[in-house]
């Protein structure tokens, strides 16, 4: 596995500002406005593994305005909806194959305004235009700030503190879409919504764990955005509240939980890294408006997910894959803004990497969940 300090010092090699933020106890993660203010990765010493997945491959080929320009990013900004009737990515009436799909411009190219920086952050701004596929258009500004977390941030957050003996980083981004127009975003013309998305690097026992609501209404997880996840890669235990995903880079798939059935927490494991992933993020209490963003016109465009995962896999038999990885995701609800109002997002990231018995504790007191049967799954 590389290490952070190496991969900052790619990034630098290909002309990207790289901010370091780094805190007395060994966490430390790289930002880059050039990429669009992401967290490209993170560690828990500047010598350690990289946490992030950094798509080098396509760094060094220097080809940009692709249908995604994958640079990688453990945290990165999108905007949703992905497909169907107000579909940001694909042009109006154009079908939802994998061929007409592309990634906004504007969410891919050129490099976010720095605003403020501190020690353990960093602010950054973008203004930009787009349409929907229904030719709706949007005047926006986004704002991202990107905290470094300290001890009692993460107690807070995760309603433990980081066990002794355990390696840990955790960061955040606070995220701000603000209805720049003169005229109010309606349902009838589509929303958008804030679309966190953390890239990691797969492993074959790596495992994506999603707590889910036992006592919420309609199907526990939805497996359909790529074609239905077989019962080799997906684990639905009814009984104890939990969905598992295979994070192996080895097969497309994606699934989501609804605002019915999502906690506001997912996350990933795997036993012989002895690594725990944490994401936390804002789910508002009574919200059920988020905008779908499966490939087809939706009978219901705002019955879509708040949480979900992707594992990365050739995109088509006998196609490559996008580069190798899977991603933790959160969504906000839909933005229905009048002019000057805005909507916040926030997405924690948290790595753990130590002692089985103390990232035990951690994962059920943040995901409810034991890793026991996290490792006893497939078997």
């Amino acid at each position: 596995m590389r290490k952070f300090d190496e991969d900052v010092a790619f990034l630098q090699r290909h002309g990207a500002k790289v901010k370091v933020l780094s805190r007395a106890d060994g966490g430390c993660i790289a930002v880059s406005g050039a990429y669009q203010a992401r967290v490209m990765t993170s560690a828990f010493a500047a010598d350690g593994a990289s946490l992030g997945f950094v798509n080098r491959a396509f760094i060094e080929a220097g080809t940009t305005g692709t249908a995604f320009d994958n640079y990688g990013g453990a945290d990165r900004f999108w905007l949703g909806p992905e497909g169907g009737q107000f579909a940001l990515y694909f042009a109006p009436s154009a079908p939802f194959t994998f061929e007409n799909w592309r990634t906004p411009s504007a969410f891919q190219e050129g490099e976010w305004q720095e605003q403020a920086s501190h020690a353990d952050s960093v602010r950054y701004a973008r203004s930009f235009s787009i349409q929907n596929y229904a030719k709706t258009p949007f005047t926006m500004e986004i704002a991202r700030t990107i905290t470094l977390l300290s001890a009692e941030q993460a107690q807070a957050s995760l309603r433990l503190a980081p066990p002794a003996g355990v390696q840990w980083v955790g960061f955040r981004s606070e995220n701000r879409l603000t209805n720049t127009s003169s005229q109010a975003w309606t349902e009838a013309q589509g929303l958008p919504s804030i679309w966190i998305l953390g890239m990691f690097n797969p492993a074959p026992d790596t495992r994506i764990i999603l707590p889910f609501e036992k006592q919420g209404t309609g199907r526990v997880v939805n497996d359909s955005y790529f074609g239905q996840v077989g019962a080799e890669r997906l684990l639905v235990n009814d009984e104890k509240g939990f969905v598992l995903f295979k994070a192996d880079g080895r097969a497309r798939g994606k699934v989501g939980l609804s605002p019915s059935r999502a906690k506001d927490v997912l996350g990933s494991y795997s036993a012989p890294g002895e690594l725990l992933t944490i994401v936390r993020f804002t789910k508002p209490a009574g919200a059920t408006r988020y905008v779908d963003n499966s490939w087809e016109i939706s009978t219901k465009p705002y019955g879509g997910d708040v949480s979900n995962a992707y594992n990365d896999g050739p995109v088509e038999p006998g196609k490559p894959s996008l580069g190798g990885f899977y991603e933790l995701e959160s969504s906000s609800p839909a933005a229905a803004l009048a002019p000057d109002t805005s909507i916040a997002h926030t997405h924690d990231t948290y790595h753990f990497h130590g002692p089985r018995a103390a990232l035990e504790a951690i994962a059920r007191a943040s995901l409810g969940v034991s890793l026991a049967d996290v490792e006893s799954a497939w078997r």
